[in-house]
């Protein structure tokens, strides 16, 4: 399995910003795509924003113009600018990679980091 861990969580007040980061490692993985979901208490993992490795971009029709996706091939990270915060946007946010190694697929989560989105 590919390993991720996830940094940049915190509180902040509504309107505000953060930023998220993912590494990844792992021995002789291909990453294909790298991405954000969340999931907030009593509620389904949904999708926040995902990149493939050339680039192409997707994003939950609740973040859209609010949040940013960005990845460095060359160094597995990915990277989520999340910009005017709202209450909503509490949630436990988990780092996803889908990569092969040896034409096998692996899907891999990280143990994700809380966003908390409080006056």
């Amino acid at each position: 399995q590919v390993q991720l861990v996830e940094s940049g969580g915190g509180s902040v007040q509504p309107g505000g910003s953060l930023r998220l980061s993912c590494a990844a490692s792992g021995s002789g993985f291909s990453i294909n795509a790298m991405g954000w979901y969340r999931q907030a208490p009593g509620k389904q993992r949904e999708l926040v924003a995902t990149v493939t490795s050339g680039g192409t971009t997707d994003y939950g029709d609740s973040v859209k113009g609010r949040f940013a996706i960005s990845r460095d091939n060359a160094k597995n990270t990915v990277s989520l600018q999340m910009n005017s915060l709202k209450s909503e946007d509490t949630a436990v946010y988990y780092c996803k990679s889908q990569a092969y190694r040896a034409g096998i697929f692996y899907e891999s989560w990280g143990r994700g980091t809380q966003v908390t989105v409080s006056s």
